[in-house]
Formats: structure tokens, sequence, C-alpha cells
């Protein structure tokens, strides 16, 4: 079978498999409690039509603590302050190469002090710029080689630094290029921690497939823990200590995902990158995950669910959020107790 059309099979099997999901929604989300219970959230509030219909893709949302909002529009290229009031938006980051602009950005995330990061790749470099609530950037660093984009989601590249996390003291990336599953660097562009050993995958004489079943989402706990969320193939997570150690690994499962996990392919296809790479390619089946104030970890399937575990590791809510309809997350960010900031749409919801 030509690869093309080997590819457009699992895609096709796979979109399938999130219809089926789709369709079971009503079914699910009315059934007994006893049986099957899944809370909808509706949104209390967000960001205003005129501030939000300004963006052209509003993929990070979150909050300072001193009131104000901040968007990555990564169709834009660009990041964006909301006052506190929600009134006006000011540009901060705009698109370019050069240092102090983003070019071909993937991620955005606000650290606990007065300081933001944004990941991109100008020429295919991943970079790393840092930057005050002012968008004065503050510095920058380069990983060497040019990024594998071996986890997508549509044009998307979410792993290398598209997972990045920012805990103001450091930032964690998922490079298992390196040797492990999460990866601390300076803030100069050091890695000086690695660990999380991969997990078996069948693959392991396929190195670029089983690097891709080994990429995923690395975060951080309000206690110094963190967790680890694997985004292709059969979803799963680990919570390591500060140190480092496994504390424990849980699969992510439940009826919301039946269907995906059935259309899983046996043997995944590959297409060529824009360096004639051949890759394989492998949907994400969590298409991103948070840390809420308490340490529960708040996962966001490829179907409109989220799944919410404790920081024992089991499994107390699925959850449905809507506004004008139903929202799949592309960031969820929790500025305080209470409120959950998602994009894209600019909503803020109650969650407890």
């Amino acid at each position: 079978m030509p690869a093309r059309t080997c590819v457009d099979s699992v895609l096709r099997r796979l979109v399938t498999a999130v219809a089926l999901a789709l369709a079971a929604l009503p079914l699910l989300t009315g059934a007994p409690r006893a049986a099957h219970h899944v809370e909808v959230l509706r949104s209390t509030g967000g960001l205003p039509p005129h501030i939000v219909g300004a963006f052209r893709e509003p993929s990070v949302f979150q909050q300072a603590p001193d009131g104000r909002y901040f968007v990555f529009d990564r169709r834009g290229q660009s990041v964006h302050r909301i006052d506190a009031d929600r009134a006006a938006s000011t540009l901060l980051v705009q698109v370019g190469p050069e240092a102090g602009r983003i070019l071909g950005a993937s991620t955005f995330d606000l650290g606990p002090d007065a300081r933001f990061v944004v990941a991109d790749a100008p020429g295919g470099r991943e970079r790393v710029q840092i930057f005050d609530l002012d968008g004065t950037r503050l510095g920058s660093f380069r990983l060497p080689g040019r990024a594998a984009p071996r986890l997508t989601l549509g044009t998307i590249v979410l792993n290398g630094v598209g997972s990045l996390d920012f805990t103001g003291r450091s930032i964690l990336m998922n490079q298992p290029e390196i040797g492990g599953l999460i990866t601390r660097f300076s803030l100069n562009g050091h890695p000086y921690q690695t660990f999380g050993v991969f997990r078996p995958t069948g693959h392991e004489a396929d190195r670029d497939l089983h690097l891709a079943l080994n990429s995923g989402i690395p975060l951080e706990g309000p206690r110094g823990d963190h967790y680890f969320v694997f985004q292709g193939g059969r979803p799963l997570f680990r919570k390591y200590d500060r140190n480092g150690a496994l504390l424990f690994e849980r699969h992510i499962e439940g009826v919301e995902l039946d269907p995906i996990i059935n259309a899983l392919p046996t043997v995944w296809p590959r297409r060529p990158d824009d360096r004639g790479r051949e890759l394989p390619v492998v949907p994400p089946i969590v298409r991103t995950a948070a840390v809420d104030r308490a340490g529960n970890l708040w996962v966001a399937l490829a179907t409109p669910f989220l799944y919410v575990y404790d920081p024992s590791g089991e499994k107390i809510r699925t959850v449905r959020l809507q506004a004008a309809g139903v929202v799949q997350p592309s960031s969820m960010y929790f500025p305080d107790d209470t409120r959950m900031l998602v994009a894209p749409g600019g909503y803020e919801f109650s969650v407890w």
C-alpha cells in the first residue's frame, strides 16, 4: 500500500473512532450517576467578544497574579496582554525571526513570577525566549540540531519545545532524544536533570516511533512533584517526586476513550517531513494537561472530555466543558483554587 494511502487509512480510522465517541456523548452525559457520571461545567465568564475576536487562534489563555490576562495567538504568532477589567488588549510580542519576536511559535507559559516564556522555531531551530510582563526580552536559548516533528496535532508540533512547562526557576521539557521523559533546563538553556525511563512500546527497534510513543507533557505540581502525561499510543501518566523517583503509573481509561483505543494501529504509517525524513504518524490521544492548585491532574482527551485525577492517581471526575458549544481545550490554566481558564475561546470555568 502506498505510504500516503496508508497514512490516510490510519487517520480515517482514528477520525471515525472520535466520531463514535462524539455520537455516544448524549448517552454518556445522560447516564445515571451510579453507572457513569459526566459533569458538565458551564462557562462563568471570559474574554469579551471584541477582545477574543481580534485573535486568529488564541491557543493559550492565562492570568498573572496582578489580575492581567495573557493570550498567545498561535496563528497570529503574537502575545497579547489584556487589562484586569478585560476592556483593552496590548500587543507585547509580534511575529519575526529576530530576538524579541517569534516565528514558528508552538507554545507559551506564564511563570509564577513576573515573566513568561515562548517557544518557537525560526528556520527549524528550536528556541526558548524569556520575557517580562511588558514584553521586554530578558534572555533566550536554542536547542541543538533541528526538531523532528514526532507528535503533531494538525500543523502544531507538540513534542520538543512545544511541551515546555515554565516553573519560574527552570523549564521542563520532554526531550526523549536526551534519554529520559523529563529534562529540566536552566534559564540559560543548560540541561541539568533528566529523569523518567521510557515505557516499553514494542517498537524499540524503530527509534523514531519509540520516541514518538514516549513523547508527552511534563508538569510540575504545587509541592514540587512531577507528572508526565503520554500523548500518543495508549494513554497513561506517571508521577515522580521532586528528585525524579517514580511514585506510580496510571493508565488513562474510560468509556469515552474506548473507541479510540480500539482503533489504535499495530503498524504505524509514515510520511515525509519538510526535510524529507520519513517519520511515523502518531496522532495525540491527549490534547493537553494541567495541574490545579490542589495537585489534581486534569487531562483533556482527543474526545471532548476531561479526566481529573487526585494526587494519589485515582480518577475522581469526568468533565465536559460547555460555553457557546462544547469546548475542547488547547490549554488549561488555574490562576487560583476555584477557577480554570481555557483556550480557545478565552473562557473561565468554576471548577469546585
